[in-house]
């Protein structure tokens, strides 16, 4: 990966920050890539996979991955750090649902206090 110097990153609109990126895909000059020239070929890959909602965009790839990471056991703070949001909270906003497990894990620690067994829970 190469990095890119001198990205705005708007992800908290408060507190945009200019920063360095390392970009996964690059054009033949090693400039990223643009919204525009990445539109053909997008949309040539999702009408050849079977199941992909027509109209599927990036940002729903973006989604697609962030509930992956959620869902294979990763941390709030490891999916913000992955999608680059700029705080925790911008995460478990858009994410919070997506982390059902926690709500029977707090349930379940509760229910043992109060009963007062002793529970194991996964972390």
């Amino acid at each position: 990966m190469r990095p890119v110097a001198g990205r705005l990153d708007e992800t908290n609109p408060r507190k945009p920050v200019t920063r360095t990126a390392k970009l996964l895909f690059t054009s033949g000059r090693s400039n990223p890539i643009q919204r525009t020239g990445w539109a053909y070929p997008w949309k040539k890959a999702v009408e050849a996979v079977d199941g992909v909602p027509e109209g599927f965009g990036y940002h729903g790839l973006r989604h697609y991955f962030a509930t992956l990471l959620i869902h294979g056991g990763a941390s709030v703070k490891t999916v913000q750090t992955a999608l680059g949001h700029a705080t925790p909270i911008i995460t478990l906003n858009t994410y919070a649902g997506e982390w059902p497990e926690a709500v029977d894990r707090t349930r379940n620690l509760v229910d043992a206090a109060l009963s007062g067994a002793r529970l194991a829970v996964a972390r």
